[in-house]
């Protein structure tokens, strides 16, 4: 079980890696993959300097979708796709980060989930994901936040293909919430 579990954050490392390079680069030559490319990829901090594992990676990245190859004037591309832009954003790689305002605005984002136990691994990587953005967990499945994060939201019920399972609620009060206001440094 170790094993197993090593070698799925080795994945999902070489994943985020990529798919970190390609967001930030936009694409990347299949050329520039050759060996030797990807060992100097390595070097200035693109990818680790795992060859065959690296080539993996993107091999299962474009099956699931997350890249594709385009082929221009003979010569072969990696770029994102819709769906690996979206993992891009979830990951923190891409452009889309929750910003935090000068001023709070007085309200709180509400995300609440009601995932069938079916899907616990959707649930589990949303939780994961609400703790990745910064929510607080105010029950099992309720959590909250001062500032809009609607488009994060709706990223990763896309992503976790979850739609009305998930819901996203702006509310102008939440009782009791001195912790809350302490968490957020919103004062209380």
């Amino acid at each position: 079980m170790e094993e197993r579990v090593g070698r799925s954050v080795r994945a999902t490392k070489l994943n985020k890696a990529v798919i970190g390079t390609l967001a930030t680069v936009g694409i990347i030559a299949l050329a520039v993959l050759a060996p030797n490319a990807v060992g100097a990829l390595g070097k200035i901090g693109f990818l680790p300097q795992r060859k065959y594992q690296t080539k993996k990676a993107i091999s299962r990245l474009i099956d699931s979708g997350h890249i594709r190859i385009e082929v221009r004037d003979g010569n072969s591309f990696a770029r994102l796709t819709e769906k690996g832009e979206s993992l891009a954003r979830l990951m923190h790689v891409g452009k889309v980060v929750p910003r935090k305002p000068k001023r709070w605005d007085g309200k709180w984002r509400l995300v609440m989930f009601d995932i069938p136990e079916r899907r616990r691994r959707d649930r589990a990587r949303a939780r994961e994901m609400l703790k990745l953005f910064k929510l607080y967990r105010l029950q099992d499945s309720v959590w909250v936040y001062p500032y809009d994060c609607e488009e994060l939201i709706v990223l990763l019920k896309a992503d976790l293909k979850i739609g009305k399972d998930m819901l996203y609620v702006i509310a102008d009060a939440i009782e009791h919430d001195g912790h809350l206001r302490r968490h957020f440094n919103l004062g209380a």
